[in-house]
């Protein structure tokens, strides 16, 4: 089966009832975990987003916690599996301010991390990614916030 364009979704969807709505939005959430954790910040999370952050980086601190140190090999798989749920919650929000804040935490997690990651390449390497990444969507933000993130960025240098 071949997906249809989103112009043709749309005009579908304005021809459907509130209730037709509700029960396709029901049934999508039923298919993948990503779908309801999409919903579920649509309808529950979207009018807080601090809260929403807040959210986000008390999982951070979780994910971190459990990390097992044994060997770089583990550290690096238990990363990248963070950045992919802190990415896909990007994504959920769509808001640049969001992007640039949870990137940023991000960063200072894995700089503060012990054993520390200037031993593996492949973590100095994933850290200056997302440093590059916040400090180039720092630059689409209002000049206040970008003045705030500047002295976090500040911090992440020294």
């Amino acid at each position: 089966m071949k997906a249809v364009s989103v112009k043709e979704i749309r005009q579908e969807l304005n021809e459907l009832s509130n209730k037709e709505l509700q029960d396709i939005c029901l049934r999508l959430s039923r298919f993948k975990k990503e779908n309801k954790e999409l919903l579920t910040y649509l309808l529950f999370e979207s009018h807080n987003e601090a809260g929403y952050i807040e959210s986000v980086k008390k999982y951070i601190d979780e994910e971190f916690d459990i990390i097992n140190r044994d060997s770089y090999y583990y550290i690096r798989k238990s990363m990248r599996k963070i950045l992919r749920n802190t990415k896909k919650y990007v994504r959920y929000s769509q808001n640049k301010e969001t992007e640039v804040e949870l990137l940023l935490y991000f960063c200072k997690k894995l700089k503060d991390f012990k054993p520390s990651i200037n031993r593996s390449t492949q973590l100095q390497n994933m850290y200056n990614r997302q440093f590059q990444l916040a400090k180039k969507q720092l630059s689409t933000l209002h000049n206040d916030l970008q003045y705030d993130f500047n002295k976090i960025i500040e911090d992440l240098n020294n």
